[in-house]
């Protein structure tokens, strides 16, 4: 038995047709945004007096009780009765072991004892080295920046005693 074949007609769209599709798309859209016409209104907020926000904005002064002044100069401590402050310690090079020292007054000599105190240094030893831009020196007067080799940490501000 041959098979009959139904031919399929296709139908042409009308106007009206289309017009109801656009329609239905733009219910749809609709339904999904919302309107742009329902704008929430804003609260206004009354206005205080110029005056008003002028004090607001103005930070009202801390009082603050007065303390002492804040400390620059380390401490000086008094040496022992055969000691002569000479100078302090400018810098330490740690991985040299060299403390800078500004010698203050005085003379310093290689072989001569000296003691270095400060906060958390307390130690003695005789001067085997020095140097002075980068020469090495027997002697140093007042106003003169000398290295020396050291055998413990020293921190800036040091205090170093000659040992009479």
């Amino acid at each position: 038995m041959p098979r009959k074949i139904k031919a399929k007609k296709k139908a042409k769209k009308t106007g009206s047709q289309k017009s109801v599709k656009k329609t239905t798309k733009k219910k749809a859209l609709k339904k999904k945004l919302p309107s742009l016409k329902k704008t929430a209104k804003k609260k206004t907020l009354k206005k205080k007096p110029l005056s008003d926000r002028r004090k607001a904005a103005i930070p009202k002064p801390v009082m603050v009780e007065p303390g002492p002044p804040p400390r620059t100069i380390p401490p000086v401590e008094e040496p022992f009765a055969n000691e002569e402050a000479i100078g302090t310690i400018t810098h330490y090079y740690s991985h040299l072991n060299v403390a800078i020292v500004q010698i203050n007054k005085g003379t310093l000599k290689v072989g001569d004892t000296v003691h270095l105190r400060g906060h958390t240094t307390d130690f003695s030893q005789a001067i085997e080295s020095m140097e002075y831009e980068h020469l090495h020196i027997n002697q140093a007067e007042a106003g003169q920046s000398i290295g020396i080799r050291v055998k413990d940490h020293a921190r800036e501000h040091d205090i170093v005693y000659l040992v009479k």
